[in-house]
């Protein structure tokens, strides 16, 4: 095992803790960007050290592809190819087989998919995976599941968990460097609580060094959702990081950290950066609209950034549609709000005020007291009083996971 995982701190389900990897020192609850082909689209990497950033997600199937997993490796690794000093993780590619292609077929030996490149089908198996992610060298790498969406039900999601606890053994064989590299296994059972229990006691049982919650964040109701969570963080190891894949509202990081999860990834922050759109504490803000022409505040005034402290909502509002530079600062403040976001989880944790934090975000995201039904069923739970700053006469709509949660 190449890791260590230390609790400094807790309130009831909530922890903050010293993640240490082979490349760097982390602090959890963190939050993990998107860099599908060895890069955060529009940053440099010394502009993701200087935010604060731990660990970057690589995509295996991108790198695969281009530029290859033996070109990675002839050329010292990942680490080295795109010159990121601090800790990686790469999937295991198959959730892109399931995403991006619908050619996809899933059989107990592997994935076959229909290739990108030359349209010849290819066959991933779970022990190919793992040999390619050997090859990229990432401090993580995740095991090879069978990926179901949520919003499917029925004979496949057990079919697909069932398959899921088989496939782990084989990417336990595969995996040739485990001084150096740190397996995780993946939790599915789609929305069912017998099935996430039987896949979360499989997964134990192999003692892994880490854990994944997968199958989330695909368009089921929150309240399935923060259950799921719940159900899955109170079965795993207390002495291990959980990882909740694919999830990036903060509202949702707040959430999941309140009932004991540690690690969160997600496109969500660069992605809607691109299309204009800032995350602050009042939820997002959107460049775009006419109002902003004018409008000489930073994106955020409580925020220390360099974006906010260089510019105006009116000069980013007269870039983001027209010139690349409006995408690359709005990523820029995006993910500086999202490490700020963990940091203060994190400390908020260790220095026992961390109801408070929960009580004061929620403010800002829900200043009239309607914070939604489901925030408050998960914080019951979580052992969070937030009566504080929820009002009894007004209740939110609740949100699906494919939605932005506010807008003002």
């Amino acid at each position: 095992m190449a890791l260590r995982f230390e609790v400094l701190g807790r309130f009831n389900r909530a922890r903050a803790a010293q993640l240490t990897l082979p490349h760097f020192v982390c602090q959890t609850p963190l939050f993990m960007p998107v860099g599908t082909q060895g890069t955060i689209k529009g940053l440099a990497n010394d502009q993701l050290e200087e935010i604060g950033c731990q660990i970057i997600l690589g995509n295996t199937y991108h790198l695969a592809l281009r530029p290859t997993s033996e070109l990675i490796d002839e050329l010292g690794g990942l680490h080295k190819f795109m010159n990121w000093p601090r800790a990686l993780l790469t999937d295991s590619g198959g959730f892109q087989m399931v995403s991006l292609l619908h050619l996809a077929d899933i059989t107990e030996k592997g994935v076959t998919f229909q290739s990108p490149v030359d349209g010849k089908p290819m066959l991933l198996t779970p022990e190919e995976s793992i040999q390619i992610q050997n090859r990229i060298g990432a401090d993580i790498i995740m095991a090879l599941d069978d990926v179901v969406r949520t919003t499917i039900t029925g004979p496949r999601i057990e079919e697909a968990m069932y398959r899921t606890l088989r496939w782990i053994d084989r990417c336990i064989a595969a995996h040739k460097r485990p001084n150096e590299q740190n397996l995780f296994g993946i939790v599915q059972g789609g929305l069912d609580p017998v099935l996430r229990d039987i896949c979360v006691r499989g997964l134990v049982e192999r003692n892994l060094p880490g854990y994944a919650i997968g199958g989330l964040a695909g368009g089921e109701d929150k309240d399935s959702f923060w259950r799921v969570v719940a159900q899955c963080t109170a079965a795993l190891p207390e002495d291990k990081p959980r990882y909740v894949m694919g999830v990036g509202y903060p509202l949702d990081i707040v959430v999941c950290s309140a009932l004991g999860a540690d690690m969160y990834d997600c496109v969500y922050p660069t992605r809607t950066a691109r299309f204009g759109t800032a995350l602050v504490p009042e939820g997002v803000l959107k460049l775009k609209h006419q109002a902003m022409a004018t409008d000489t505040r930073p994106i955020d005034p409580s925020c220390n950034c360099m974006v906010c402290k260089k510019y105006s909502r009116a000069y980013i509002h007269c870039l983001v549609t027209k010139d690349a530079m409006g995408s690359q600062l709005l990523s820029y403040h995006n993910l500086f709000y999202m490490m700020k976001l963990s940091s203060d989880l994190h400390s908020s944790i260790v220095q026992g005020r961390f109801p408070e934090f929960v009580c004061k975000f929620l403010q800002k995201m829900f200043p009239e007291g309607n914070v939604p039904e489901w925030v408050c069923n998960a914080m019951e739970v979580a052992g969070i009083d937030i009566s504080a700053c929820c009002s009894p006469f007004s209740s939110s709509p609740e949100y699906r996971n494919s939605e932005i949660p506010t807008d003002f």
